[in-house]
């Protein structure tokens, strides 16, 4: 009996060492190592197109401009979602978004690691009038942000439809975050 129960705590101090070992390699892992399990590259961050900047820190937190789905190309997904554009085709304009704005964030910061919080998000989405999926299409910007920071990465969020959004890009996303210091 003895025995059973010896070999019974050898057991569960093995599971117990596996979990905490398990515990350990998840809170190393980096954004930047999720983005690349993910096989996202950052691209260049893109200079702002009028009269203001990308990112403007007061204290603690940084304010980011509104960003849109710019491809490695240079060109945007343009067009109206729910005409022009299908759900799904809005939710991949959002991620999109998402990942523009995480290079805004990569090169305003050097290291992702510092963002201890992702604060609010405002999605517009160009669409049509009859179109009421908006939160649908910014979950494509939303799930990103939680797939990269996991629980520092959900947000408040409004998501709201436009009947026009500069150069007709489909998705327009701003954000606040909040970042811890150097």
């Amino acid at each position: 009996m003895r025995n059973f129960m010896l070999a019974g705590l050898l057991i569960l101090s093995s599971c117990m060492s596996k979990e905490t070992e398990a515990v350990t390699v998840e809170k190393t892992e980096t954004p930047e190592m999720r983005l690349a399990a993910m096989g996202i590259d950052l691209p260049e961050p893109s200079s702002p197109v009028a009269n203001y900047v990308s990112v403007v820190q007061t204290g603690n937190l940084l304010f980011l401009s509104g960003t849109g789905p710019k491809q490695s190309d240079g060109t945007y997904i343009q067009g109206k979602v729910g005409e022009d554009l299908s759900l799904e085709e809005g939710y991949q304009a959002a991620r999109l978004t998402g990942i523009n704005h995480l290079a805004l964030l990569k090169n305003e910061l050097g290291d992702l690691s510092r963002v201890k919080r992702i604060v609010k998000v405002l999605g517009m989405v160009n669409c049509t009038l009859e179109f009421q999926d908006q939160p649908k299409v910014i979950n494509g910007f939303s799930d990103l942000m939680v797939e990269v920071f996991q629980e520092k990465g959900k947000h408040a969020r409004s998501a709201v439809g436009m009947n026009s959004l500069p150069i007709g890009i489909a998705v327009e996303v701003e954000m606040i975050v909040e970042i811890a210091p150097e």
